[in-house]
């Protein structure tokens, strides 16, 4: 059974709408705590997100079921009770806008007490523990769908704050061609869009060490399934795989001639070519052996999910060592597209952004677009595409959340006459360099007061995206690309919240200084 958050309060709980929060700490924690007490605390936008929230239930489980069945949702009002959304949704953002681990947010639901109140429990009375695993297995339910809807509500709450706590002189006015307040967030959004790496948990991939990653998996696992289903033939698995770890490192050992002499390089090279193909071919003889295994295994095994990442496992070893023959053996150079980085993580990508001493980046990119009041209203995770794929489609499905959206700027990256044409048709001012040299149009347009002014505001963009980097997207540790999404997703969501307390704290102290008075600060 699952529910969003029990509406009836224990003996001893704390009511989070009465959660004091130290205005004066410097800490991650409270504004993230504010943040989320003000999403509980406002009713409309408390029955929006847990609407949002009824959906964050697990698939169903148990002996007996299909495939298509293990992948509907579970029957919220059946079964034993769940952990609350609610409380998942607080971990979540929490574990994202501290940048913890797992063993980190375990603590925390356990022994901070501000936290635990947050999370709906009270003081000495209320023993209730969490289990490392359950945070885990919970907070992997939401999906970036779910987040993604969840995010347009904090950024439409805070908006409304930023609205509501501005001078009342107003802002400054600077009309476009067409009119447009855009530096009145009350009428319009302008925005700024870049994009960043975040990388994934990978080691440097060389062909060796990849098709030995995939020999060792496709062995182990190929071993683990013959136990279970009583099938001989792999009860040696240690020694082989030890037999085939010393091959490899024997083939790291082996660099290429520095010598001058011509003789003595080709004599090193020709023995170089001798060791790889007899490292590919103990790894084809081991996945020769996998394959025949597999065909007993397939007529044994009912749930073809079980053989899925050993069917995986060899298809990334027939392409690494037909990769490997074709480049040693043939002098073939790779084509990118066709090469692997990862088989763990297969959808990693080679990126080099030209960072100075950051030649090349491990992972994908990620396109954010940030407001004027510093919430962001929209990312992009970016699978090989470059800024000028995803300048067009990114602008179209923030429109479409955020309908006010009226300009945008960018750096030279998403450039292209197409881009700078479409956009006009989208946005009314349209913050786009273009490369190389100007024509009389493009520098007319470009030395414009509002061009300018844009411009100049563009690299803001930068201290959202480290902003993200420091709270954890410098890194994704979780597996697979629906994982990886959803760690992106969260932390765009967490960095709003973030936000949301941010303003509201601001606004509190604001308000404790008028009420103080200029004679009691001055004392």
């Amino acid at each position: 059974m699952r529910i969003v958050h029990e509406p009836q309060m224990k003996f001893d709980e704390v009511d989070i709408a009465t959660i004091e929060l130290d205005l004066k700490s410097r800490d991650d924690i409270p504004p993230i705590l504010h943040g989320l007490q003000h999403i509980y605390t406002n009713a409309a936008l408390r029955a929006s997100v847990f609407k949002v929230l009824e959906r964050v239930i697990p698939s169903r489980s148990g002996p007996g079921l299909s495939n298509e069945d293990r992948h509907r949702k579970a029957d919220p009002r059946l079964g034993r009770p769940g952990m609350e959304q609610w409380k998942i949704l607080v971990l979540g953002v929490l574990r994202l806008g501290l940048n913890s681990d797992y063993d980190r947010i375990h603590e925390l639901a356990n022994h901070h007490d501000t936290i635990r109140q947050m999370l709906g429990h009270g003081g000495w009375e209320d023993k209730t523990t969490y289990n490392r695993q359950t945070i885990k297995d919970n907070l992997r339910l939401f999906t970036p769908e779910i987040l993604d809807e969840i995010n347009q509500l904090v950024v439409k709450a805070g908006h409304g704050l930023v609205k509501k706590n501005a001078p009342k002189d107003g802002p400054t006015r600077i009309r476009t061609e067409k009119k447009i307040e855009l530096h009145d967030s009350s009428k319009a959004l302008r925005a700024r869009c870049d994009s960043f790496v975040v990388e994934t948990n990978v080691h440097y991939p060389t062909d060796i060490n990849l098709l030995f990653d995939a020999v060792r998996k496709t062995i182990e696992e190929c071993a683990r399934l013959s136990r279970s289903y009583q099938l001989e033939g792999w009860r040696q698995y240690r020694n082989n795989l030890r037999q085939f770890k010393k091959q490899y490192r024997l083939i790291q050992k082996l660099r290429s001639s520095t010598s001058k002499v011509e003789q003595i390089k080709r004599a090193r090279e020709e023995k170089r070519r001798k060791q790889y193909l007899k490292y590919v071919l103990m790894a084809n003889g081991y996945q020769l052996r996998v394959r025949t295994s597999l065909e007993l295994l397939e007529k044994r095994v009912r749930s073809s999910l079980k053989l899925l990442h050993l069917r995986e496992c060899l298809g990334f070893a027939k392409k690494l060592m037909s990769q490997i023959i074709r480049r040693v053996h043939f002098n073939e150079t790779i084509p990118h597209h066709e090469k692997i980085f990862s088989i763990f993580q297969p959808h990693t990508e080679w990126i080099s952004k030209g960072k100075a001493g950051v030649p090349v980046e491990l992972g994908l990119r990620v396109s954010i677009i940030e407001d004027q009041d510093q919430f962001i209203l929209h990312h992009q995770v970016m699978r090989r595409q470059g800024d000028e794929k995803v300048a067009v489609e990114i602008v179209e499905d923030t429109k479409k959340r955020f309908p006010e959206l009226a300009a945008v700027s960018w750096d030279k990256g998403a450039h292209s006459p197409q881009n700078q044409r479409e956009l006009k048709e989208r946005l009314d001012l349209v913050v786009l360099p273009k490369k190389g040299r100007l024509s009389q149009a493009d520098r007319q347009r470009e030395e414009s007061r509002e061009f300018k002014l844009m411009r100049r505001q563009h690299s803001a963009v930068e201290s959202a995206i480290n902003a993200l980097e420091v709270h954890g997207l410098d890194q994704c540790p979780d597996h697979g690309i629906q994982g990886f999404e959803r760690y992106v997703a969260l932390a765009v969501l967490a960095k709003n919240i973030h936000r949301l307390g941010t303003v509201l704290r601001e606004a509190q102290k604001e308000r404790q200084r008028r009420k103080r008075g200029p004679y009691k600060k001055a004392a």
